[in-house]
């Protein structure tokens, strides 16, 4: 499938709502505008499904959560979850020009996006490891501007498919040796979660991701484990 706009990066240009999914993107966009004064959070979650499948709030009706290992590691904290279902880069990075997060003071900041970057559809273009690194930092230097008292965590792309030799595997893989950079250069906490999530043999279990890409509650477990001691 070809695209128009393969000569510039397309993980860095802001765009609101891109794919249709099971919930209502505009309608999540304007309650978190309506309510994330009322959260006033200690911690913003921003990412994609992963992340808005999670937990917290604002809630999104019919979309089940993993409230054991949400509460596990956010009960003692106000939480504000920008998780979007099939978000990539561009989408954050439209959200965060278009109020979310504006006037809030969080001491934490996790970001965890990129994973969407890797699909081809009608609506957006695959980008590479590079554009979609670029597409972070976009997102880190927005970060910074809204809330410059806050510590950022970026977690690498959790691993997707279920078999070690899928050529997405080396893609998230290159992804996360730049998101590693960028961490480093900047002085934010870096969180791998990947080793936690396959098996021994480099498989990912159907236990850990039903679908080969979003966490069960038994992955959201391992998540939970890992931020907890950076809270």
């Amino acid at each position: 499938m070809k695209h128009s706009n393969e000569t510039i990066n397309t993980a860095t240009i802001p765009v609101p709502k891109l794919e249709e999914d099971c919930y209502d993107w505009w309608e999540r966009h304007e309650q978190v505008l309506r309510e994330q004064a009322a959260i006033n959070p200690e911690i913003v979650l921003i990412g994609d499904s992963i992340t808005h499948f999670w937990g917290g709030e604002p809630r999104t009706n019919g979309i089940q959560v993993a409230t054991d290992s949400w509460n596990a590691v956010f009960a003692p904290y106000r939480v504000l979850n920008l998780g979007f279902g099939w978000d990539r880069t561009q989408n954050v990075l439209w959200r965060l020009d278009h109020g979310e997060m504006k006037e809030l003071s969080p001491r934490t900041v996790v970001i965890m996006i990129g994973t969407n970057n890797t699909s081809e559809t009608e609506n957006a273009r695959a980008n590479g490891a590079e554009e979609i690194a670029e597409g972070l930092k976009a997102i880190c230097d927005r970060v910074e501007t809204l809330a410059p008292q806050a510590q950022i965590i970026v977690m690498a792309v959790l691993p997707r498919e279920q078999h070690l030799d899928h050529p997405r595997r080396e893609l998230i893989q290159q992804i996360n040796v730049r998101y590693t950079e960028i961490a480093k250069e900047r002085h934010y906490r870096f969180v791998d979660i990947g080793p936690r999530l396959l098996e021994t043999d480099g498989t990912l279990s159907a236990q850990t991701a039903p679908d080969f890409c979003h966490l069960s509650e038994q992955g959201y477990r391992r998540w939970a484990e890992a931020l907890r001691p950076l809270l």
